[in-house]
């Protein structure tokens, strides 16, 4: 059985850019070592269209496969991502990163490319432990989708997740479920009125308030 071939990587640079030269010599490095099939390079002083067509407002940046790293990255980041880079699972640990960073407006461009997406935003509120930025990330895309019908569709999600063990993850989710504005959401909101939690209980009257009355 042939493998698949390692993912290809571009890399946008400058001519004074202090931080490029160690970026792509370890890109080069991964090329010899067969992490990466191809590389190319780009100096977006000689061509500044593609910063434009890409939407990069600085250097350097590398994209491997298809996640997007802006920043100057080690070996150690870039060895990871490509290796990660032919799995459909990674996709949800590029998703977390990008929170963690504050590319916040890069995971919202991803979902509106490919809404499905969602379900990984979903998923990481599953970990109570989760870094303060990822928590926050994860906030501001549920505002941005208050009311619509993608947030909605993730009612059954977020109710899984009312129940889960950890108080800061129920409270969240059940938050979630009033931005929704679905009807249904009641069902798993009424629950939490009763919860141990004091806080999680606050959350859920307030959230029982926002929401139309079922049908």
């Amino acid at each position: 059985m042939i493998a698949d071939p390692a993912p290809e990587a571009l890399a946008l640079i400058g001519t004074h850019c202090p931080h490029c030269p160690a970026l792509l010599e370890s890109l080069a490095g991964l090329v010899k070592e067969g992490e990466l099939s191809r590389l190319e390079v780009i100096n977006l002083e000689q061509r500044p269209d593609i910063a434009r067509e890409l939407g990069v407002r600085s250097v350097p940046w590398v994209r491997i496969g298809s996640f997007e790293l802006p920043g100057l990255r080690s070996r150690e980041e870039l060895t990871r991502w490509a290796r990660a880079a032919a799995s459909s699972t990674a996709i949800r640990d590029y998703i977390e990163t990008m929170l963690a960073e504050g590319e916040v407006e890069r995971v919202l461009t991803m979902i509106a490319d490919a809404p499905d997406l969602m379900e990984q935003v979903i998923g990481l509120l599953d970990d109570p432990d989760a870094k303060i930025n990822v928590r926050l990330g994860i906030g501001v895309i549920m505002e941005e989708y208050e009311g619509e019908p993608l947030l909605q569709q993730q009612v059954p999600l977020l109710g899984e997740l009312t129940r889960h063990p950890d108080p800061r993850v129920r409270a969240d989710a059940c938050h979630y479920l009033a931005l929704s504005g679905a009807g249904g959401a009641r069902q798993f909101i009424d629950p939490l009125l009763q919860d141990e939690s004091p806080d999680v209980c606050e959350v859920a009257q307030e959230s029982l308030q926002t929401l139309p009355d079922s049908h």
